[in-house]
């Protein structure tokens, strides 16, 4: 492996406001927050770090950015709705009520939500065959 036995992954996040951002990541999504430097804030997600950096005049990609394996994908909407998310529906993409759209072979369900700053986040639940 070129990049050693021992790399882990840094997912980045962008953002026009930090604190906000933190408290969002931190408060509602439950991640663990790490520090703060200069450049960034960092989180630690099961291992996996994230690094949220400011960036003035960000503009958010439309594609999902960031997204997270969850065990119950319903329970996890439960918790995020209930800390006031709102998940997106897709006109025509066949989502249920709650936002959850299951794949055409039925072996994972997503869903779809934004962070204050409209960066796409994603939630999946990968069914057992």
């Amino acid at each position: 492996m070129v990049l050693g036995p021992n790399f882990k992954v840094i997912n980045f996040i962008q953002t026009v406001d930090r604190p906000r951002a933190v408290a969002f990541y931190r408060d509602i999504v439950g991640l663990h927050f790490v520090a703060d430097d200069p450049f960034g804030s960092v989180f630690d997600q099961n291992g996996t770090g994230l690094r949220i950096t400011q960036i003035d005049g960000y503009t958010p990609a439309p594609h999902p950015a960031l997204g997270w394996q969850v065990s119950d994908i319903y329970a996890s909407i439960a918790a995020l709705a209930g800390r006031g998310v709102s998940f997106k529906i897709y006109d025509g993409f066949g989502q249920d009520a709650q936002g959850v759209w299951t794949a055409p072979d039925g072996a994972a369900k997503i869903a779809w939500f934004e962070d204050p700053d409209g960066n796409l986040l994603s939630l999946t639940q990968v069914m057992a065959a």
